[in-house]
C-alpha cells in the first residue's frame, strides 16, 4: 500500500467536503467503506480529516502568514493545510516525511507547478518550527479564536459566560478526539456477560466509566477495540454506542415498567430504547419523528437491541388509539444548535451561524408545547438539548413556563465539558398537576 493512499483520501474528502457541504464524518465513512486499508493507514486518515477540520482557522493563519494574506485554490489551501497540520501536530509523524509525502501529493494531484511552492513553505516552517509552536501557544491567549480555531462568535460568547479559563478548558476538550462509549443493554444480557465476551472473544479494552446519574457498570469508556461493525457483540444487540450525557433525561424522566411514554423527536433512538430498557421492555412507548432515515435507524437500533415495547411513526402519521389516552412520561428532546458536542461533530463549529440562536428558540417552545399537551395530569415532561446556550435552554422553559399554565419545574441540570467530563447537555423535569 503508497504511503501516499490516506493522504490521497484524506484530500479527496476534504474537497468533497468543501464543495458539497455534507458532514465530513459522512463522507469519511463512504470513502472509507470502498478501500482497503490497514488499521494504520486508515487511523492515519481519519486523524488527518478530523484534524485538518478542527484546526481549520489556525492552519488557514499559518498559511497566509507565508503567503502575504493572498487567497490560495482550494486545493492547493487544502495540500498546505494537510502538511502543516502533519508537522506540528502529528509528532509520531518525521518532519522529512510530512514535507515529502505532501510535496509528492501535490503532484499526484494535478499541483506539479505548485510542488515548489508547497515545498518551500513547508520546510520555511521547519526552519522556524520552535518559535512557530511558540507562537501558537501565545495565540491560544491573545486571540482564542484563532489558537484553538473556533468562530469567534462563539468564543465571545463562552468567554462572556464563563471567564478566559473555563472557556479555554472547553476549546480544548472541542479539539481533542471524541471517545466512544456502551451502554449495556440489560434486555438481552448483563454487564458481566458482555465484559467477558469482550476480554476473551473480541479483544475490546474497556474502563468502567461511573457519574452520578448512571447505574452501576451501565457505561464503559471503550479504549481499544476492532470496528464495532465487526463485533458480534454489537450485532447481538448486547450493548448501545453513545455518550454517558445523552442518559441524564432518560434518568430524570423515571420510566417505569407499565408506563406510557411519548419520545417527541425520538430518532435516532439513543433516548427511547434506554427508556425501554428502564422500562424492562413492558408499556408502551409512541416513537416519532420527522426525518425518514433517522427513522429508519431507529427501527434498525430497536430490532438490534430487541425492544418490543415500542411504537415507531413519522410525526404526521395518525396516532394509535391507544396514544390518544394520555401519557404517563414525554421526552422532548429538541434540534438544537448542538454547542455541546463540538468534540462529537468536527465540522459542526464552522457551519454554526450566530442568529441560530435567534432562529430556533422559538421553534424549540412549539415542539415543548406540542408534546406537554398529551402527557395526563400528576406526569412528566422532560426537555433537553445538546446546547450549552441558556436561550436554548433555561429560557424557553421559562417562557413555557410563563405562557403554558398547569405545569411547574421540577428539576434543571447543565452539563458541562470542563466540569463534567461528558459531552454538554440541558435538561429540565416538568410536572404537570393532577
Amino acid at each position: 500500500m503508497s504511503a501516499q493512499k490516506p493522504r490521497e483520501i484524506a484530500a479527496r474528502i476534504l474537497q468533497q467536503h468543501a464543495r458539497t457541504g455534507q458532514f465530513v464524518d459522512a463522507l469519511l465513512e463512504r470513502e472509507l467503506a470502498g478501500e482497503t486499508l490497514s488499521p494504520a493507514d486508515r487511523r492515519l486518515c481519519q486523524e488527518l480529516v478530523y484534524g485538518v477540520v478542527r484546526w481549520r482557522a489556525t492552519l488557514d493563519w499559518l498559511i497566509a502568514r507565508k503567503t502575504g494574506d493572498r487567497a490560495q485554490p482550494p486545493r492547493l489551501q487544502d495540500v498546505l493545510r494537510l502538511g502543516l497540520y502533519q508537522i506540528f501536530w502529528l509528532n509520531r509523524i518525521p518532519d522529512h516525511a510530512a514535507v515529502h509525502e505532501t510535496v509528492e501529493l501535490a503532484k499526484r494531484l494535478g499541483l506539479a507547478p505548485q510542488a515548489g511552492f508547497v515545498n518551500a513553505v513547508l520546510r520555511a516552517y521547519l526552519r522556524e518550527a520552535g518559535p512557530t509552536r511558540q507562537l501558537l501557544h501565545e495565540l491560544q491567549a491573545t486571540a482564542p479564536h484563532l489558537g484553538w480555531s473556533h468562530p469567534e462568535w462563539l468564543v465571545r460568547r463562552w468567554l462572556d459566560r464563563w471567564g478566559p479559563d473555563r472557556t479555554r478548558q472547553l476549546l480544548h476538550w472541542n479539539n481533542t478526539p471524541a471517545r466512544n462509549y456502551a451502554r449495556v443493554n440489560l434486555l438481552k444480557t448483563d454487564p458481566a456477560r458482555l465484559l467477558e465476551r469482550w476480554r476473551q472473544k473480541e479483544n475490546v479494552e474497556y474502563d468502567f466509566f461511573r457519574r452520578d446519574w448512571l447505574e452501576e457498570n451501565l457505561v464503559f469508556e471503550l479504549r481499544h477495540h476492532p470496528p464495532l461493525a465487526r463485533l458480534g457483540s454489537f450485532w447481538d444487540g448486547w450493548f448501545y454506542v453513545q455518550d454517558p450525557s445523552t442518559l441524564l433525561a432518560v434518568n430524570i424522566l423515571q420510566p417505569r415498567p407499565g408506563h406510557r411514554l411519548l419520545d417527541w423527536c425520538a430518532a435516532p433512538g439513543g433516548k427511547t430504547t434506554y427508556a425501554a430498557q428502564r422500562m424492562e421492555n413492558q408499556g408502551r412507548i409512541l416513537a416519532r419523528d420527522t426525518d425518514p432515515e433517522r427513522l429508519e435507524m431507529l427501527r434498525e437500533n430497536c430490532e438490534r437491541l430487541g425492544i418490543t415495547c415500542a411504537e415507531i411513526l413519522p410525526a404526521e402519521a395518525p396516532w394509535p388509539d391507544w396514544a390518544r389516552q394520555g401519557f404517563d412520561r414525554v421526552l422532548v428532546d429538541v434540534p438544537c444548535s448542538n454547542t455541546g458536542v463540538l468534540r462529537r461533530r468536527v465540522d459542526l463549529r464552522w457551519r454554526l451561524q450566530g442568529e441560530e440562536l435567534h432562529r430556533l428558540p422559538p421553534t424549540q417552545l412549539e415542539l415543548l408545547k406540542q408534546a406537554a399537551q398529551h402527557v395526563r395530569p400528576g406526569g412528566l415532561v422532560v426537555y433537553s438539548t445538546c446546547s450549552l446556550e441558556p436561550e436554548e435552554n433555561e429560557q424557553v422553559v421559562r417562557a413555557f413556563l410563563q405562557t403554558t399554565p398547569g405545569f411547574s419545574l421540577e428539576q434543571e441540570r447543565i452539563l458541562l465539558p470542563f466540569v463534567d467530563g461528558v459531552d454538554g447537555a440541558y435538561v429540565a423535569r416538568l410536572r404537570r398537576r393532577g
